[in-house]
């Protein structure tokens, strides 16, 4: 089974192909595109199983032995994550079958999103520091295109901003890499779990986590390195910014969490004490700047930031207990948050705006739309007995067993802080009457007469179908959280014994450096 690893990568790379040379049937192009989401979650399925099953996956590409060759490495993190990214693209692509525009679609809309799913994917599953960046690149030039697709002002304002900060970010990453290669003669991230521990120079080899620590804070957006996001998370169509918000920032996360479980843990008590301040003040701050919002995506964008504080928390506290916290906060956060632009999409659609003062009547037109709401807003708040009740609860338990009481005062006043922003949201969108004076109903009828386009009981279905199921995922992982946590331990344990993804990758191979 050792080819699967390659078939997540392959699978949306061939799509997005296919996709581009049915260009001029915007029709050809939605059903290639299905088939290789609904093929990206099969193959998904099969590997987390087999991983499940077996254990840690490796491949290495063109026969080549580790560490000189690439190797690709799927172990309980990497299939998850991989699975997750598989659920919310085939989400977000239902989705913007009804939300996309002719003109959009024209332009590559699908091409570029199946070439974002690939450096997604490619990024999970390397075994290569090297690759990893390589696969950053694919995900920035992609994300790019899909940011700036229709090319209004407040996109290209939004767009520019984000390319200047994570090229910034890239030119880190690529100068960490260069020397930590220097110093070490491999890239190979199992190979550099043994190097590092040779290095003489311990001073230095931190100096480059901090430069690895910035880069991936920067792709994270973490404080103080998260101002692109919410200057760029909300200009772009909704389909496009729930598919950010769910998947680009995680694989920043994803990144962090390898790197320093497996690669820099020489100086835990520096590295790891920085992780948890950077951790506190990204909660604080992007939920102070989430409550002085009062427009729908605004709002959501600056919590994106403010949950990215949860999980960087879980591996600064570097425990088991903590790492189960951070990886089941990951899968969590992005079944919500992508949810949670898609319910903001289809409020806009029926009551004409994201801005909280200019809707409403949501709750008494819109029912339905009012519960799918409540639900991942509740668990993005840490409700019971919602998935984000138990991410929270877990990562508060993780640091009380150490006594770290000043991130769980933190932890749980931004809690706090969440649910007024959420209330704030459903008072005035879905509460109060609207202020043209009409019911925002799913025929969007009444809208059309007080100058909102309407909308079809076809696209209205096509949009609910994806909501409702990311929904009832929310329910099942929180009230059926066992086996969820059993799946998030067993990738904890594996980050902190990194034995077993060392044989998987290395073998009997002699450990030698790839100079």
């Amino acid at each position: 089974m050792t080819w699967l690893p390659v078939l997540p990568i392959v699978i949306p790379m061939a799509t997005g192909v296919l996709a581009f040379l049915a260009g001029g049937s915007p029709a050809l192009q939605r059903l290639v595109a299905l088939i290789g989401a609904a093929a990206l979650l099969i193959v998904s399925v099969v590997l987390t199983a087999e991983v499940m099953t077996n254990g840690i996956v490796a491949a290495q590409m063109g026969m080549w032995q580790a560490p000189f060759g690439i190797t690709l490495v799927v172990d309980h993190l990497s299939a998850v994550m991989v699975l997750i990214t598989a659920i919310t693209g085939l989400a977000v692509l239902i989705y913007a079958f009804a939300d996309i525009s002719e003109g959009h679609v024209h332009f590559g809309f699908h091409p570029l999103l199946q070439l974002l799913l690939a450096g997604v994917c490619g990024a999970f599953t390397t075994g290569d520091v090297f690759n990893l960046y390589v696969w950053f690149e694919v995900m920035l030039i992609s994300s790019f295109g899909l940011l700036v697709l229709g090319g209004t002002r407040e996109q290209l304002d939004g767009g520019i901003k984000y390319v200047a900060l994570n090229l910034i970010s890239t030119v880190l990453f690529l100068g960490a890499i260069g020397i930590l290669y220097g110093m070490t003669g491999t890239l190979n991230m199992a190979d550099l779990h043994l190097r590092v521990q040779e290095v003489e120079n311990g001073g230095l080899l931190t100096v480059v986590a901090m430069m690895f620590m910035i880069a991936f804070g920067i792709k994270s957006a973490v404080f103080p390195l998260f101002f692109w996001l919410p200057a760029s998370y909300h200009t772009p169509p909704v389909a496009i910014s729930a598919v950010f918000s769910g998947l680009l920032t995680k694989v920043g996360v994803y990144a962090m969490i390898r790197m320093f479980t497996l690669i820099f843990t020489e100086d835990v008590a520096f590295t790891h004490t920085v992780l948890l301040w950077v951790a506190g003040l990204t909660m604080i701050t992007g939920v102070l700047g989430a409550a002085a919002q009062n427009e729908m995506r605004r709002i959501l964008s600056f919590h994106i930031v403010s949950q990215i504080g949860y999980m960087i928390m879980g591996l600064a506290l570097y425990t088991p207990l903590g790492l189960l916290g951070a990886v089941f906060y990951l899968v969590h956060h992005i079944i919500v948050k992508a949810n949670l632009f898609l319910v903001a999409g289809v409020a806009n659609r029926l009551a004409g705006s994201f801005e909280l003062k200019k809707i409403g009547g949501l709750y008494k037109s819109s029912p339905l739309l009012a519960v799918l709401f409540l639900i991942p807003a509740f668990s993005l708040a840490g409700f019971p007995p919602l998935s984000g009740f138990w991410a929270k609860l877990i990562l508060v338990q993780a640091a009380i067993e150490i006594q770290s009481w000043a991130i769980v005062a933190v932890a749980l006043v931004v809690g706090l802080l969440t649910i007024y922003s959420m209330t704030k949201i459903w008072a005035e969108a879905f509460w109060k009457p609207h202020p043209k004076g009409f019911d925002p109903d799913m025929s969007g009828v009444a809208g059309s007469a007080a100058g909102v386009p309407t909308i079809s009981r076809r696209d209205i279905a096509i949009l609910i179908a994806p909501i409702a199921v990311l929904a009832t995922m929310t329910v099942i992982i929180g009230l059926y959280a066992a086996p969820f946590v059993d799946f998030a331990a067993a990738s904890a344990a594996e980050l902190l014994d990194p034995a077993p993804y060392i044989a998987a990758v290395l073998g009997d191979a002699p450990l030698g450096s790839a100079q």
